[in-house]
């Protein structure tokens, strides 16, 4: 990286992750120059919310303001982006997406041009462009790609105070699985305990994601510290096969899929 680590970064996308992302990273000293998009509106807004004097671009700009550039754009446009920024004329550099699935093949016609490439995917959820930029520092990434990619890559987790885990590309489909189970499915998990509260007697919904919210967090917080097994609690560590019944009967009016959760 020597004589690479202060040349422009430039943000393909113009979407929750790529703003915060980019955000991060120019909060944090990085030369983020520019930010692209397909939508002017969008990447307009998205540039003042990088601030730092980042410049709003079309995505076929971005090779003449960076030799660095983090494709952060939905998974199925990748390809296509690394076609556009091929065809305008990044021939050197780095280039690193954001997909979990997939590894720094996504990013063919770029390799083919002369860019080292690679993968970096934050094991994070980014429900708001303000709220992933809160969550981002201490979280994980999966890296994957070639060696200047890939010091990028580490030192863009470096600045979030997070690891670099490193993924190949066969592997990066059961790691993105495990990382999906670990966000999408605590959600899931939590409407189902939500409509059971709100069915109980919870006055409204948002007072039944309240009250299981504590215990749920406390949970997570457990079985960080305690190992998966130890953070177990209630009946069915105890053994307490009566309180399991009494459970099941109250769910034979549950909805299909509560009832076939809680089993």
């Amino acid at each position: 990286m020597a004589g690479f680590a202060r040349d422009p970064i430039a943000i393909a996308g113009a979407g929750r992750v790529a703003q915060a992302l980019g955000r991060l990273l120019a909060d944090r000293g990085e030369p983020v120059a520019a930010i692209g998009g397909r939508n002017p509106e969008r990447t307009a807004a998205a540039a003042a919310f990088l601030g730092h004097g980042v410049r709003p671009l079309t995505i076929t700009a971005l090779p003449a303001a960076a030799a660095r550039i983090l494709i952060a754009v939905s998974d199925a446009a990748i390809p296509e982006v690394a076609r556009l920024l091929a065809g305008a004329g990044m021939r050197s550099g780095a280039a690193l997406h954001t997909c979990g699935v997939m590894g720094a093949e996504a990013l063919a016609p770029l390799a083919e041009a002369g860019v080292c490439c690679g993968a970096i995917h934050p094991l994070q959820t980014f429900a708001t462009p303000e709220d992933g930029l809160l969550a981002l520092p201490g979280s994980a990434f999966a890296i994957d790609g070639g060696p200047a990619a890939l010091a990028w890559a580490r030192r863009i987790a470096q600045i979030a105070g997070g690891e670099a885990i490193c993924i190949p590309a066969s592997a990066r489909p059961l790691y993105h699985a495990a990382s999906v189970m670990a966000s999408n499915y605590v959600a899931a998990l939590l409407d189902a305990a939500a409509i059971l509260m709100k069915e109980a007697g919870a006055q409204s919904r948002q007072q039944a994601l309240m009250a299981i919210g504590r215990p749920a967090l406390a949970s997570v917080r457990n079985v960080l510290h305690l190992g998966t097994a130890e953070a177990l609690t209630g009946p069915i560590q105890r053994g307490d096969a009566e309180t399991v019944r009494a459970h099941l009967a109250a769910l034979a009016g549950a909805p299909v899929r509560i009832r076939e959760l809680y089993r």
